[in-house]
């Protein structure tokens, strides 16, 4: 910052010293222009020295009049006996008094006053011409002139430029700092936030209430910290998610694989089982090998449902026809649970781009769990609709329903409703999952409504052709 400043200062020691040189030249040019101008000017070229006689009556004015000027003659008593043209007097006599004062202040009027006088005549000839533009820089000096005079007027304009450059100095000081200051300033916040940003503190964020680059520099800070704070939160999320998932991987497969290790074993060592007790427990290690191959193979289409590489076979479908075949073929399994249903589908068709197979996967997790985890009796509806631009699909039942505690994780692996791990509610956790996968694969959502009193109601929606 330092650094800054001192080349902020250096810069403007370089413009100070061009405002000087540029002051001088300046100072030359107005003398030159001012000797042009004066070439040019009609007052320069009708001067009264040249016009003047003994005899003012023969004094040739015309000249001087056509041109816009005046020409009076003032007699030893101080009267105007003559007049032509311009006359800037509004009186025919002056007193000593104004007639002085008209001499003194003649060069600072609007006019251009040149005065001589006629020694044989007795009288003072002016010639008046408006004036354009008074420019007038010049230095006169005597040689006559007294030395002590001389040099106190030399050391007053010596101190008066020196003061000048001080001056001019001091505020370009004044300047380069306040300039650095407000370059300085926002960029050490900004480096503050910076460190804070590389120590691991993502919450941080700058305000350095401008309006200017600088601005858009701190909106460009906050938005890359804000982006970093949410990737690293993800990040921290999707570490911890896996964590879980691999805890609930292992702990899973640990108890089908348990349970048939225990009874292989059993089998295997004690030869006075009867063939009902190696009946039974070989149906128990089978029903656990089909768990751990269900929890295997789900876990294989979760993870192929994440690849980047995966392509889907995407059909144009009228959805109220695909739902009605759907219908007609589950309804064999919902008898043989005792449930009773309801389909509420249209007859004008609803087209959607969807992968058949794929689709019906996500029906199958629905109707198993509505199956799955409810009683006999228990009323299952599926309704058809359209949403703005989409098709929405509502798979609702009666039944016991998702614990609260559950709703909020339901779509994430390995939730479940219950977890007795009894052999009507067998399952791996992550139907749901995968569900939600292939809907956002189908450029849409599952949702679970949150505000039932009983039984549970998912909301599907896919855009519509």
């Amino acid at each position: 910052m330092k650094r800054l400043s001192n080349e902020f200062f250096k810069n403007y020691l370089i413009i100070f010293i061009l405002t000087i040189i540029t002051t001088i030249i300046a100072l030359i040019l107005l003398a030159i222009a001012s000797q042009m101008i004066s070439n040019h000017l009609l007052k320069n070229q009708y001067p009264v020295s040249s016009i003047i006689k003994e005899d003012y009556h023969k004094i040739d004015s015309s000249d001087i009049v056509k041109n816009g000027g005046g020409l009076q003659i003032i007699d030893k008593d101080y009267n105007i006996i003559y007049s032509k043209g311009l006359n800037t007097f509004d009186k025919d006599k002056l007193s000593i008094e104004e007639f002085t004062n008209f001499l003194i202040k003649s060069n600072t009027q609007k006019y251009h006053y040149d005065i001589a006088y006629q020694e044989k005549g007795e009288f003072w000839a002016i010639v008046t011409f408006p004036t354009s533009l008074r420019i007038e820089f010049f230095f006169i000096s005597n040689p006559k002139a007294i030395e002590s005079d001389l040099s106190h007027v030399v050391l007053v304009v010596i101190v008066v430029l020196l003061i000048y450059i001080l001056l001019l100095a001091f505020f370009t000081f004044i300047y380069s700092r306040l300039s650095a200051r407000s370059i300085t300033k926002p960029l050490k916040k900004l480096c503050e936030g910076t460190k804070l940003l590389r120590e691991g503190d993502y919450s941080v964020r700058v305000d350095l209430k401008l309006k200017n680059e600088f601005a858009q520099l701190q909106t460009t800070f906050n938005d890359m910290a804000s982006r970093i704070e949410k990737e690293i939160s993800l990040k921290e999320k999707s570490e911890k998610d896996r964590k879980r998932l691999i805890l609930d991987i292992s702990h899973d497969l640990k108890n089908p694989l348990s349970s048939i290790l225990g009874y292989s074993e059993l089998c295997l060592n004690n030869k006075n089982l009867s063939n009902k007790e190696i009946e039974e427990y070989l149906s128990i290690i089978l029903n656990n090998a089909k768990r751990a191959s269900l929890l295997m193979n789900e876990l294989f289409e979760l993870s192929k449902l994440d690849s980047p590489d995966i392509i889907l076979n995407f059909t144009k479908t009228d959805l109220c026809e695909y739902l009605r075949e759907y219908c007609a073929a589950i309804i064999p399994q919902l008898e043989k649970a005792s449930f009773d249903y309801e389909f509420q589908i249209p007859n004008n068709p609803i087209i959607v781009n969807i992968d058949k197979d794929k689709f019906k996967r996500i029906l199958d997790n629905l109707f198993d769990n509505s199956i799955k985890y409810n009683e006999a009796q228990t009323r299952l509806i599926l309704s058809v609709s359209i949403n703005e631009n989409s098709a929405q699909i509502r798979v609702e039942d009666n039944g016991r329903g998702i614990p609260s505690s559950l709703r909020k994780d339901i779509f994430k692996p390995f939730s479940k409703g219950d977890n007795s791990y009894n052999s009507k509610t067998l399952g791996s956790g992550l139907g749901l999952s995968i569900a939600k996968k292939i809907t956002q694969l189908h450029n849409g959502d599952i949702t679970l409504v949150d505000d039932n009193t009983k039984g549970s109601t998912f909301i599907i929606n896919i855009p519509l052709l």
